[in-house]
C-alpha cells in the first residue's frame, strides 16, 4: 500500500509543477514575443525547431531511469526545467531563444517516462490506480489555477509581470524537485543494483523492441492519442467555423474538460478498480468513439440551438472517454513493463503520445480542410479498432498488469486475484 505521507509529498509536488506550468502555458509565444520584439511566427518557428529536443530527452531518459532510479531522473528533469525558465527573462536574440527552449524542453522530454516508473516505484496494484486518478484530478485543476493566476498579473498591464510569471515558474518546479526528493522508494538501493546489473548485461532498448505484445500494446495507443489532441486542435476550428459556434465558448467547451476531470477522476477510478483495466481501457476509447461520431453528425444540423446542445453532450462524452482510460492506460501499460528495464520500456512507449502530438496540428488541420467528418469518422474508426487490439492483447499480458487487484508482489496477491489471474492466462492459452 502507498503510504499517505509519500501519497501526499507526491501530489503536493504535482500541484506546484502543474501551477507553474498553467502559469506559463497560456502566454509561451507571447513571452518570446514580448521580450525579444520578434515577429510571432518567427517566435513560433525558433520554439518548434527547439521543442523538437523534447525528442531527444524521451530515449536518454529511458537509460537513465534504468541505470539510476526514476527519481533521480524526476527530480533531474525538474531542476534542468527550472534552470531553463530562469534563464528566460535573460533571452535577447534568437539563438539564446533557441538555447533556453531548448534546455526545458531536453526537461520536458525526460518527464513521461521516469514519472510512470516513479508511480510504478512508489505504488503498486490498485494504489497505483488511485494515485494516477490523484495526479490527473490534480494537475488539471493546478493547471487550471495556474492559468488565472497568469491571467490576473498581465491583467496588472506590467512588462515585469511576464518576467516573473516565468521565474515564479521556475521556482515551481525546483519546488517540486525538492518535494518527490523527500519521496522515499521501497528497495530503492537494492532496485539501481538490479538496474545497473541488467544494463550491464546488455540489449537496451533491443530488450523492448523484441516484447512483441508491449510493441502492439504501445502501437495501438497512436490513434487514441491523435483522439486527446481535438479539444486543442481541431474542436476550436470545427465549432467556430463549421458550426458557427461563438469563439467565448472554446474556453467553456475547454472549461468542461478540464473541470470535470479534476472533479470526477478519483470518483470514478475508485469504482474502476474492480474491473480488468484493458476492459476500461477499450470501454474509454470506445466512448471517445461515440464523442467523434457524434461531433461528425453536427456538422448537419442546421438548428443552432440544437447544435450547441450537441457540442456539449459530445465534449462531456469526450471527457468521460478520458476518464475511462487515461489513468487505467497508464498503469496498464507501467505494469506491463518488466521493473529492471522500465525505464526504458516507457521511453518506448512514450512515443505513441509524442509522436501524434508532434503532427497532430498539422494532420488534423488538413483534414479538416478536406472533409471535416470525414475527419471525426477517421478517428472514430481509429479509436474503435485501438479498442479492440486491447481487448485482443488481454491473454498476453501479464496477469499484473490486467488486473488492478493483483500486485507486483506475489505474496500480496490475494486468493481471489490469483483464481482471477488463472482464468485470464487460461483464456490465453485457449
Amino acid at each position: 500500500m502507498t503510504r499517505p505521507s509519500t501519497r501526499t509529498r507526491y501530489m503536493a509536488g504535482m500541484v506546484v509543477d502543474a501551477t507553474g506550468s498553467g502559469m506559463y502555458l497560456p502566454l509561451s509565444l507571447l513571452f518570446f514575443h514580448h521580450v525579444t520584439g520578434l515577429p510571432i511566427e518567427r517566435v513560433g518557428v525558433i520554439m518548434t525547431a527547439a521543442a523538437l529536443f523534447s525528442l531527444v530527452g524521451n530515449p536518454v531518459a529511458g537509460v537513465l531511469v534504468d541505470r539510476f532510479g526514476a527519481r533521480a531522473v524526476v527530480v533531474g528533469g525538474y531542476l534542468v526545467r527550472a534552470v531553463g525558465f530562469a534563464a528566460y527573462p535573460l533571452v535577447d536574440s534568437p539563438l539564446t531563444m533557441f538555447l533556453a527552449v531548448a534546455l526545458v524542453a531536453l526537461g520536458d522530454g525526460s518527464y513521461p517516462p521516469s514519472i510512470q516508473s516513479f508511480v510504478a516505484a512508489i505504488a503498486r496494484g490498485a494504489d497505483r490506480d488511485r494515485l494516477l486518478a490523484a495526479q490527473r484530478s490534480l494537475r488539471n485543476a493546478g493547471l487550471g489555477a495556474g492559468g488565472l493566476i497568469a491571467g490576473a498579473a498581465l491583467g496588472l498591464g506590467s512588462d515585469a509581470a511576464y518576467r516573473v510569471i516565468v521565474l515564479v515558474s521556475a521556482a515551481a518546479f525546483a519546488g517540486a524537485a525538492l518535494i518527490l526528493r523527500t519521496i522515499p522508494v521501497p528497495g530503492g538501493r537494492a532496485r539501481t543494483a538490479g538496474r545497473a546489473a541488467t544494463a550491464r548485461r546488455g540489449g537496451g532498448y533491443r530488450l523492448v523492441l523484441r516484447d512483441r505484445t508491449f510493441l502492439a500494446l504501445t502501437l495501438q495507443n497512436v490513434p487514441t492519442a491523435f483522439g486527446y489532441m481535438v479539444l486543442s486542435v481541431a474542436l476550436p476550428v470545427y465549432v467556430t467555423q463549421e458550426l458557427d459556434v461563438p469563439t467565448s465558448l472554446v474556453g467553456v467547451l475547454y472549461a468542461v474538460n478540464t473541470v470535470g476531470i479534476a472533479l470526477l477522476q478519483i470518483p470514478v477510478t475508485r469504482r474502476l478498480i474492480r474491473y480488468r483495466r484493458t476492459r476500461t481501457v477499450a470501454a474509454g476509447a470506445a466512448t471517445f468513439g461515440v464523442s467523434f461520431a457524434a461531433f461528425a453528425l453536427l456538422a448537419g444540423v442546421p438548428a443552432r440551438p440544437v447544435a450547441l446542445a450537441g457540442v456539449f453532450a459530445a465534449t462531456a462524452l469526450f471527457t468521460l472517454g478520458e476518464m475511462l482510460h487515461g489513468a487505467p492506460l497508464s498503469a496498464l501499460v507501467s505494469s506491463a513493463a518488466p521493473e529492471e528495464t522500465h525505464g526504458r520500456y516507457m521511453a518506448v512507449y512514450q512515443f505513441s503520445w509524442a509522436i501524434p502530438i508532434t503532427l497532430a496540428p498539422a494532420v488534423l488541420t488538413a483534414l479538416l480542410g478536406v472533409s471535416p467528418a470525414s475527419m471525426w469518422l477517421l478517428l472514430a474508426g481509429g479509436v474503435a479498432c485501438s479498442a479492440l487490439t486491447v481487448l485482443r492483447l488481454e491473454s498476453r499480458l501479464p496477469a499484473r498488469a490486467v488486473h488492478p487487484r493483483i500486485s507486483e508482489d506475489p505474496e500480496e496477491t490475494q486468493p481471489e486475484d490469483r483464481r482471477a489471474a488463472t482464468a485470464t492466462q487460461k483464456a490465453g492459452v485457449e
